[in-house]
């Protein structure tokens, strides 16, 4: 079993920058996505953050991205850098969600102006 959401990403995808760990487990990409939908979101941050430090990097799939970036702003939809963030996000993997992106900004710029 994984310890933190983090492992079991950096387990099911890969990792850029690491050596995925030995691990005896079955992974399954199901498993995975039900234990995302779970996390909290200091945990899905600090899986994006380690897995994709930058935005045009990582393994983690783009839609996996967007998923987890989406939940994340499910619990915290007033955090102005979160938005920005996410924002940025879809447009390196865009343009099909450029519109949600400025959406996203204008957000942000509205609870900034707040």
């Amino acid at each position: 079993m994984h310890s933190t959401l983090t492992e079991h990403a950096r387990c099911l995808y890969g990792d850029e920058y690491r050596s995925a760990p030995e691990c005896g487990a079955e992974h399954r990409e199901h498993c995975f996505v039900e234990e995302l939908t779970f996390a909290d979101a200091d945990s899905i941050l600090a899986m994006l953050r380690e897995l994709c430090p930058h935005v045009a990097d990582g393994f983690l799939p783009v839609w996996i991205r967007n998923l987890s970036y989406r939940l994340v702003l499910l619990q915290r939809p007033d955090e102005p850098a979160l938005l920005r963030e996410a924002a940025e996000s879809l447009w390196m993997h865009g343009p099909d969600w450029d519109g949600i992106a400025a959406d996203l900004v204008k957000r942000a710029d509205v609870l900034e102006a707040g």
